[in-house]
């Protein structure tokens, strides 16, 4: 709410407005106040807390080794997976060492995923990329994905790679 004067320059009005004005910096000064108190206690506070501090319940726990062995187990399989698909990309690229980037600029870019119950697939369409170079590669990606013919885990949909440009060729007018 805003205090303005917008009324004739009556002095009870006048004297309304330099309470509430007063009243309404009085608030002011004790925000601040409040304020700098709150950052001063702040400041005291350690940067870090050792963990033999905290509660018993809100401590970290460590993984089971079994819980371990799994999580490391999953990302081994990522690995090996990326480097199947960076083999895969290295055919199509000039440069060996832009492969990594191109893959995790896929696993960043837009899809749009297409279900078809009738016909037992699920179309994952890729975004356009930086430049045709990495859609170009990225194309040869899905062909070799497309020919593994896989089926979507839980379902009996088999998974389709394509890039959303495929549907649209380069000479098209738009």
């Amino acid at each position: 709410m805003g205090v303005t004067m917008n009324a004739p320059m009556d002095p009870k009005v006048v004297e309304e407005y330099q309470h509430r004005k007063a009243t309404l910096q009085q608030e002011v000064e004790q925000l601040q106040q409040q304020l700098l108190d709150l950052k001063s206690k702040r400041k005291a506070l350690p940067r870090h807390v050792p963990l033999s501090a905290l509660p018993t319940e809100q401590r970290f726990k460590r993984l089971a080794t079994e819980s371990k062995h799994f999580i490391d187990t999953i990302k081994m399989l990522s690995y090996r997976a990326e480097t199947a698909m960076a083999h895969i990309l290295r055919e199509r690229l000039q440069r060996e060492d832009d492969t990594r980037a191109l893959l995790c600029s896929i696993y960043k870019t837009d899809v749009d995923l297409l279900p078809d119950v009738h016909k037992g697939t699920l179309t994952i369409r890729l975004h356009h990329l930086a430049n045709h170079c990495e859609d170009t590669a990225a194309r040869h990606l899905c062909a070799e994905l497309n020919a593994t013919e896989t089926v979507f885990p839980g379902t009996k949909l088999r998974l389709i790679y394509e890039l959303v440009s495929t549907n649209n060729p380069a000479d098209q007018e738009v």
